[in-house]
């Protein structure tokens, strides 16, 4: 039987470095081809990924979870600490060959666990509209849409769930 695992990871070990890639690559093309007809021009590509380190994901204050699918790495979320009762849940991440098979809500549900590890009593996020996926997973796990908290460029809708201490 195969099976999802989810632990932490270092957000700078070669393991997160290859998700935060593939993560990247994907939203980034996604949005340039519905914009503009095109992929992300590789320098960009780039430089996008090496300026986000993920360093905000690393405790005290935040968590990078990567999910293993049959052992091998095939997905990430991470949370970070926003304020002392609020938490970001950010990089949720399914690799598309294993999408449909549970990861996601699995995934969501241990950063959950860890933005309660970390003090937080809500989660909140950001997410595009044509994340259309995205948008309706958080929604089936009990996340409602509000108002912006933040000015993120690309944030089209804000979901906020509060947090039940198991």
């Amino acid at each position: 039987m195969t099976t999802w695992t989810i632990a932490p990871e270092p957000y700078d070990s070669p393991v997160a470095a290859a998700l935060w890639r593939a993560y990247y690559t994907e939203v980034s093309d996604r949005w340039y081809l519905l914009h503009e007809g095109r992929r992300t021009d590789p320098a960009e590509l780039e430089r996008e990924i090496a300026a986000t380190t993920g360093a905000e994901l690393a405790p005290p204050t935040g968590q990078l979870l990567v999910g293993r699918y049959d052992g091998e790495p095939a997905g990430s979320a991470g949370v970070r600490l926003l304020d002392p009762d609020t938490a970001e849940l950010t990089r949720v991440f399914v690799a598309g060959r294993l999408r449909g098979r549970g990861g996601a809500a699995l995934l969501v549900g241990a950063a959950e666990q860890a933005a309660l590890g970390l003090g937080a009593r809500r989660l909140v996020l950001d997410t595009r509209g044509d994340l259309t996926e995205a948008r309706a997973l958080y929604a089936r796990l009990g996340y409602t849409e509000t108002g912006p908290h933040n000015d993120e460029a690309y944030a089209e809708h804000w979901f906020r769930k509060e947090l039940v201490v198991s």
